[in-house]
């Protein structure tokens, strides 16, 4: 008897252990599980995702990173599927995961990681793109027009106001927790908040990730000033979703690795706040 249900505290074990079997990292997966834990979940979303149960073991999973974002003033919810694995002997029951998802209908179910394999399956589903492929950007590079713009990482005792609301600061110190560069940009009085994860692309280049900004042309505007903050912590190369090349920063456009959506709201680009990469690691 194999049923779909909800990851409860007592399964952690077993998820970890199903998930190490499916894509290895154990150390990865006992943390990505504890910040699951750590993270506000709103009401009527699983903590963790679903899993399939098969008579007490567990064959199957999906992980659900479930947030509530203020989004065009109002508090809506998204969900970042992730981490989708079913052991090989229970493939055909795999479906069950994928519409047990697709239940939360008030929410944007959306994926940033899907493997090449599941990108028609996802179509058939009603998913779309948000975005078709990645920019790697070298902001050091663009000219910053002689603006006097100061860029810094975000205050201890940063106040809420007129130009910066209390949610992105929120936005901003949570990332901050998960390791990521929450930088200020000021310019004319007025603060615009911009998240960067830090990874290391081919185990050694270490490259900065766009993870939130308010606006993706406040982050081309003033891409030369965070360009050299970055800089001055070993970051020279961003990355991030795009679906051409930016004409105005000199970066290299490369196609093909979609991220994909269903209901809700769209997803902006530069707006991938709370997803797997930035709770689970690089």
């Amino acid at each position: 008897m194999i049923r779909c249900r909800e990851i409860h505290e007592d399964d952690v074990t077993q998820v970890v252990q199903l998930l190490t079997l499916g894509f290895s990292r154990r150390a990865y997966w006992v943390r990505a599980m504890q910040r699951m834990a750590d993270h506000p979940t709103p009401d009527k979303f699983p903590k963790y995702g679903y899993v399939l149960d098969n008579e007490g073991t567990l064959v199957g999973v999906v992980l659900l990173i479930s947030t509530a974002l203020m989004i065009n003033g109002e508090s809506r919810v998204r969900c970042n599927a992730s981490s989708w694995y079913v052991m090989p002997e229970f493939r055909a029951f795999g479906s069950i995961l994928s519409m047990r998802l697709l239940k939360h209908k008030q929410a944007t179910i959306y994926n940033v990681s899907p493997a090449p394999n599941t990108w028609t399956i996802l179509a058939k589903q009603g998913f779309v793109p948000f975005a078709n492929g990645r920019c790697i950007a070298a902001p050091l590079l663009s000219r910053t027009s002689g603006m006097p713009i100061r860029v810094r990482q975000i205050a201890a005792d940063e106040p809420a106001g007129a130009d910066l609301a209390a949610y992105e600061i929120t936005i901003l110190r949570d990332h901050q927790g998960y390791g990521c560069l929450s930088l200020i940009c000021e310019f004319e009085g007025v603060r615009r908040p911009f998240v960067f994860g830090r990874q290391r692309r081919y185990g050694f280049l270490p490259v900065a990730h766009l993870v939130y900004c308010r606006a993706f042309d406040e982050f081309v505007r003033f891409a030369g000033a965070i360009g050299h903050c970055l800089a001055r912590h070993g970051y020279f190369a961003v990355i991030f979703d795009a679906d051409g090349r930016v004409p105005e920063i000199i970066c290299k456009y490369y196609p093909g690795r979609p991220r994909f959506r269903k209901g809700g709201d769209q997803i902006r680009i530069g707006d991938v706040a709370y997803s797997e990469q930035v709770l689970f690691g690089y």
